[in-house]
């Protein structure tokens, strides 16, 4: 593994290229699933992250990812706009509201992400498995995508949520090793992979999954690097979209891949043997979730 540098040391570009467009979010669809997520005390993280695609999911698709155990992270990665600091006591009835909350939105396809809790042994997963099996009660047929923290890379924190067979277990890797540390000091490239291996371990039957962001001061090189990576620990699905510095306390952006390079990119990753590859410049890790969930998970497959 590459020697980890504490910070990237990159350059800011003066402005955003033409091809990086971000719309306001508007419209009936997104303005009834806002309502539907503050009625039921809920968190999406297109809202906490500020998502660049947040329009058109809510608006066109009608589809959003939850975000569970509380606004508050314990970490402070340095890409990231959720706010850090002592988290709030868990939730138990969360679980209960965002299955009401998918019902309601009558979901075929629900994605469950989290803050990191690592204030908790457990790390938060008997949560997502809550989640999992609730879903499954209210929402029969709607298949389930989990993006979770690391768990500080406990495998017996993740088969809490693997026994609850979500069809998508989604850890994002993020960036290359060698700024691994510099972008999210509190992580280990290890429990990555650890989190990512360990999934396959415990339920083979299951999608995994990861996503990369550019532009934060590695080379292209080290970026397919990762992505060997990735395949070695049998992700199936890869997404790769571009860094954009959420405020000033936060990285600079590098540098702005091209459309061709993210293109190259997506070639490259179906070559390497990714079952499904998204990327582009404003692609998230959930964007075009429900498609990946269609195409690829058993109960739509079969």
């Amino acid at each position: 593994m590459m020697k980890e540098d504490r910070k990237p040391t990159i350059a800011r570009p003066r402005r955003r290229p033409e091809w990086i467009r971000v719309r306001a979010p508007s419209g009936e669809t997104y303005q009834k699933i806002r309502s539907l997520m503050r009625q039921k005390s809920l968190r999406t993280v297109c809202e906490e992250a500020h998502c660049p695609n947040m329009g058109e999911c809510w608006g066109k698709y009608g589809t959003a990812t939850f975000l569970i155990l509380g606004g508050v992270c314990t970490r402070r990665c340095h890409f990231c706009n959720i706010e850090t600091g002592r988290p709030d006591p868990i939730d138990w009835d969360e679980p209960e509201r965002v299955a009401q909350a998918a019902k309601a939105m009558n979901l075929r396809h629900v994605v469950i992400t989290s803050v990191n809790r690592d204030d908790r042994q457990d790390g938060g997963a008997p949560i997502f498995a809550s989640c999992i099996r609730r879903i499954r009660d209210l929402q029969p047929g709607c298949s389930i995508e989990v993006l979770v923290p690391d768990f500080q890379g406990s495998a017996r924190a993740l088969k809490i949520v693997m026994d609850a067979r979500p069809d998508i277990l989604n850890h994002n890797v993020e960036t290359v090793p060698r700024l691994f540390r510099g972008v999210q000091p509190q992580g280990r490239y290890e429990w990555t992979e650890a989190t990512l291996r360990n999934a396959k371990k415990l339920d083979p039957r299951a999608l995994t999954k990861s996503g990369l962001m550019v532009g934060l001061g590695e080379t292209f090189e080290e970026t397919v690097e990762t992505m060997l990576d990735l395949i070695e620990w049998q992700v199936d699905i890869l997404t790769i979209g571009q860094y954009l510095q959420p405020s000033r306390s936060h990285l600079p952006v590098g540098r702005y891949y091209t459309p061709a390079e993210f293109e190259e990119l997506e070639r490259l990753g179906r070559e390497m043997g990714f079952r499904w590859v998204e990327s582009g410049p404003l692609v998230r890790s959930s964007y075009n979730a429900q498609a990946q969930a269609n195409a690829l998970s058993p109960q739509h497959t079969s």
